[in-house]
């Protein structure tokens, strides 16, 4: 292999295409913009969602729904989640190192999902009244 003989992939590259050079070359004329209008023009366009001057269909939709922009902030771990770590105390990092939970999130909760078997302690993480009680009738505890 040479320098001088790197050619691309065939078919990679396509020619451009020549318009308004005569009728032999099929794209003459009209240069393939067909006859009159807004979209033959020169600069002749309009933004995305322009209906002619009618209401856009965005516009006409009602505005629903919300979604907080915190919720990227907090993390939700089941029970099942809980029996499959190793050691006894649970917190933020243990979460985070394990992959339980996103590198953002701040807080998290656990809830009643899956059963739990052994002892966890649970460090500045919340959880749902079943939660809680699972952990604790597993002889686990919830410090705040």
């Amino acid at each position: 292999m040479e320098l001088n003989k790197i050619k691309p992939a065939e078919g990679s590259k396509k020619s451009r295409r020549r318009v308004g050079r005569g009728i032999g070359s099929g794209l003459g004329k009209t240069a393939g913009r067909g006859h009159k209008g807004q979209k033959s023009r020169a600069g002749g366009y309009h933004k995305v969602g322009f209906e002619g001057g009618q209401m856009p269909l965005q516009r006409r939709l009602p505005k629903r729904g919300f979604k907080s922009a915190q919720l990227k902030y907090n993390g939700e771990i089941t029970l099942a989640d809980l029996q499959m770590l190793e050691g006894d105390e649970v917190d933020l990092l243990t979460l985070k190192t394990a992959g339980l939970v996103g590198q953002l999130v701040k807080t998290v909760k656990v809830v009643k999902s899956g059963e739990l078997s052994r002892k966890v302690v649970l460090k500045g993480i919340g959880a749902t009244a079943g939660a809680k009680a699972a952990i604790e009738a597993a002889g686990g505890s919830i410090a705040a």
